[in-house]
C-alpha cells in the first residue's frame, strides 16, 4: 500500500518543479523530501523523477503514477471532509415487521430520507420477537412490532385482527384430527396463540409446515397443507378466511410503534410519520388498519 504522504510529497515536487520549493509546500526540508521520493520509488520499484540539480522531471512511470496520485489525494481529502461534516440527523435505526405493507412503507420511509440529505436510515425487516429484543439491546432506535396487547410502553399501538385462513382451491377438512397447522418457528407470537387456541377448544393438531418467514407460510396455506392465522395485511386471494364456530377467534394483539429512551429528534419525528402512516392505513388498500383506531401509551 501506497503512503499517502510519500504520494503527496510526490506531486509537490512536480508541481513546484523541484525540492526546495516543494519541502515549503508540504512543510519538510528539501532533504527530507528527497529522502521520501526515493522511499516511494523503492516501493515501486521504478524511478519517477530525473534530478537535475534542483530541478525535477517526471520519468515515463512517473507520468503514468501522476494521475493516480492525485486521484488518491483528492478522495482522501474528500474522506476527511465527508467524516468531518456535523450530521444533522445522524443515523436513525428502524425495525419493521415483515408482514406489514412493505411496498408501502418502503415508499414512505425512502420519501423521508429524501427529505433529510443528512440523515442516515438503517431499516431492518424480520419477526417481531427479533426486532423487539434488538430494541432492548439498544441495536434499533424505533422498532414496529407485533405483541401482544399492552405489553409495555409505546409511543402508539393499534389493536391487530387475525383470521383463520385455509387454502381457497384445496381447503384442510376441519373435521380431520388432528388439524394440520402452517406455522412460523418457534418464538412466535401467532404460533403461540393459534396452538393455544386450538387446545382450548379440545381439538389436537400437528405441525405440517413451519416457515421462518411469511412467504413460506402464505405458499403452505394456499396450497392446502395448513390451515394458520395471518393479520388482514397477509391474506392472499389464494386463501379463503375460515368462519366456523369451531376454531375460536384469535385477540388482544397489536402493532405497537416502540422508541428507544433518550431517542434523537430525527428518530421522534419518523415515530411521528409512522404513527399517522399507521393510524390511517386502510386494510382494503394493501393491507393494515382501520382508520382512527391509535391508541397512545400513558408512559410513552
Amino acid at each position: 500500500m501506497m503512503d499517502i504522504e510519500l504520494l503527496r510529497s510526490f506531486v509537490s515536487v512536480v508541481d513546484a518543479g523541484g525540492f526546495t520549493k516543494a519541502g515549503e509546500r508540504v512543510h519538510r526540508t528539501q532533504s527530507t523530501v528527497s529522502q521520501q521520493i526515493k522511499r516511494l520509488e523503492d516501493q515501486l520499484g521504478r524511478p519517477l523523477l530525473q534530478r537535475n540539480g534542483k530541478q525535477a522531471t517526471l520519468t515515463e512511470e512517473g507520468e503514468r503514477l501522476l494521475s493516480y496520485a492525485r486521484r488518491i489525494l483528492a478522495l482522501e481529502q474528500e474522506a476527511r471532509d465527508v467524516v468531518a461534516r456535523p450530521m444533522a440527523d445522524g443515523v436513525v435505526r428502524l425495525g419493521i415487521p415483515e408482514d406489514f405493507a412493505a411496498y408501502r412503507l418502503a415508499e414512505l420511509l425512502s420519501d423521508f430520507v429524501r427529505a433529510r440529505p443528512t440523515l442516515r436510515l438503517d431499516v431492518s425487516s424480520g419477526r417481531s420477537v427479533t426486532q423487539k429484543r434488538a430494541l432492548e439491546l439498544g441495536e434499533l432506535d424505533i422498532a414496529l412490532y407485533k405483541r401482544n396487547a399492552g405489553d409495555g410502553r409505546a409511543i402508539a399501538a393499534w389493536p391487530e385482527r387475525l383470521q383463520w385462513v385455509t387454502s381457497r382451491k384445496h381447503p384442510v377438512d376441519l373435521k380431520r384430527n388432528p388439524i394440520p397447522l402452517a406455522v412460523a418457528e418457534q418464538g412466535c407470537l401467532y404460533r403461540n396463540r393459534l396452538i393455544h387456541a386450538i387446545e382450548a377448544a379440545g381439538r389436537t393438531w400437528h405441525i405440517a409446515y413451519t416457515s421462518p418467514n411469511l412467504p413460506g407460510i402464505q405458499a403452505a396455506v394456499s396450497v392446502g397443507l395448513g390451515v394458520s392465522i395471518l393479520p388482514d395485511v397477509a391474506i392472499l386471494p389464494e386463501h379463503k378466511i375460515i368462519n366456523e364456530t369451531g376454531l375460536p377467534p384469535i385477540t388482544n394483539t397489536e402493532l405497537a410503534l416502540v422508541v428507544a429512551d433518550h431517542a434523537s429528534p430525527a428518530t421522534r419525528h419518523l415515530a411521528e410519520v409512522l404513527a399517522a402512516f399507521c393510524s390511517n392505513f386502510d386494510p382494503r388498500d394493501g393491507g393494515g388498519f382501520q382508520s382512527g383506531k391509535q391508541r397512545l401509551a400513558a408512559n410513552a
